[in-house]
């Protein structure tokens, strides 16, 4: 295969990618040796194109099964850019489950995932007494045909503003486990009920944490103020159910304007707290 462009200048500069992909058949994101991810699969792809090894650094990490919408993933590379070709290319290129939707040149401090301001994922139920239509039977998730989506609203909007969600979280080391959830509400279309969630950043299994613990409210199982005092432990319940993954698909990412980059890369490094007067447990 001829190299993507030739004659490159030799500085590198920096691509910005907007990905999708079902990941029914992948192992997650991450690349990991000998197991088909997300990674692993475009790295390889986009490696060959352009004649040189590519590493990619992408906005959110999505666990095995998880969906992407509007994954966002950035490289850095030698080669001259031309958007449109790399689109063709790459989309005859690659598997049918992931496409690279847009690309575009970024700024230097462009960084997918320290420059991000908010993750936007969304959780898709079916009400439905036969269960999810068989196109959608690999993104739509069976639930009970009689949940109370009011109650599910009153307990979603407990757990707005800035907690400690270590009750919601795996537990990784080092990483705290402090976020500002800033949406969490439920939209119904006929049979299709959906959660849309919105944070700065999501630990691990947060988002299919909350949908599992407010759809057991809206069984009946539980309160909205159970859910809410779930904000009080310092450690996973073991009480919170975690919702399947494949419901799951991150559908965009938000970043500030260019002349903000960097000062959000440093903001984002910095570790996440909240004041000890405010009586839930600090993170890390």
């Amino acid at each position: 295969m001829e190299a993507f462009a030739a004659g490159a200048p030799a500085t590198s500069v920096r691509v910005r990618l907007d990905i999708g992909y079902d990941g029914t058949d992948f192992l997650g994101w991450a690349r990991q040796p000998e197991l088909r991810t997300v990674q692993g699969v475009l790295e390889e792809s986009l490696s060959k194109v352009f004649r040189e090894p590519i590493q990619l650094t992408v906005a959110g990490r999505t666990d095995a099964g998880v969906h992407a919408e509007g994954q966002v993933a950035h490289f850095d590379t030698t080669a001259e850019l031309d958007a449109d070709q790399l689109i063709r290319r790459m989309a005859r290129f690659l598997p049918k489950d992931v496409r690279i939707k847009h690309a575009r040149l970024a700024p230097p401090e462009f960084d997918a995932r320290f420059s991000a301001i908010r993750r936007h994922y969304a959780y898709r139920l079916t009400t439905a007494r036969y269960g999810a239509e068989p196109l959608q039977a690999g993104s739509v998730v069976a639930c009970r045909s009689d949940v109370d989506v009011d109650a599910m609203r009153a307990a979603s909007r407990k757990l707005l503003g800035l907690h400690n969600f270590a009750a919601f979280c795996r537990r990784r080391e080092g990483a705290t486990t402090v976020r500002e959830l800033q949406r969490f509400d439920w939209a119904r279309d006929g049979d299709l009920l959906t959660a849309y969630v919105s944070a700065d950043a999501f630990c691990w299994s947060m988002v299919r944490s909350l949908v599992g613990a407010v759809l057991a409210v809206g069984e009946g199982r539980r309160t909205p103020e159970w859910v809410g005092d779930l904000l009080h432990e310092t450690e996973r319940s073991s009480a919170v159910s975690v919702a399947p993954a494949y419901g799951l698909s991150l559908i965009g990412v938000d970043y500030p304007a260019d002349d903000e980059l960097a000062a959000r890369n440093a903001q984002t490094r910095e570790m996440r707290s909240i004041p000890v007067s405010d009586g839930r447990c600090c993170g890390d």
